[in-house]
Formats: structure tokens, C-alpha cells, sequence
């Protein structure tokens, strides 16, 4: 058995579950039935990824390093400064 350690919590919604518990017994006396029916199993399907790509969102990628002939190039610059 579980005891609340906050009780005014408790009394806060007493209310509501009094005002819950009167409807449902006026719904059973008016004729109503409560069904029992299985809990849902599972998790829930993930939404399907879209194919569209926001080119505000698309990640800025790394420049690619100088090639070895570019790298020769920029020697042959510096030295002939």
C-alpha cells in the first residue's frame, strides 16, 4: 500500500475524483456499461522520415585538404618570393 507524503496534493484532488466517481455511478445507473478492453502492446510507430532536406539545415562540410600538386604549386610561389 502507498502513502502520500503530500497530503494537501491528495485533498487538492479529492474534488476531482469525487466529481470523476459521481458521473461514473450516474452513467452506470442510466444503463451504462464499462467495457474491458486489452491495454495497447508495443510502442507507438515512429513518424516515416521525409526524403525532403531543408538547405537551411544542411550541414556546412569541411573543405578538402590540398592535393599534392597544389601543395608543389604553392612551394614554387613562395620560393619565388
Amino acid at each position: 500500500m502507498y502513502v502520500s507524503n503530500n497530503l494537501s496534493l491528495v485533498e487538492q484532488h479529492r474534488q476531482h475524483a469525487d466529481s470523476i466517481s459521481e458521473r461514473t455511478a450516474q452513467f452506470l445507473a442510466s444503463g451504462g456499461a464499462v467495457a474491458q478492453v486489452p491495454s495497447m502492446s508495443g510502442n507507438p510507430v515512429p513518424p516515416k522520415r521525409t526524403n525532403k532536406v531543408d538547405p537551411e539545415t544542411i550541414l556546412k562540410r569541411r573543405k578538402p585538404d590540398i592535393t599534392a600538386a597544389e601543395r608543389k604549386a604553392l612551394r614554387k610561389l613562395a620560393e619565388a618570393l
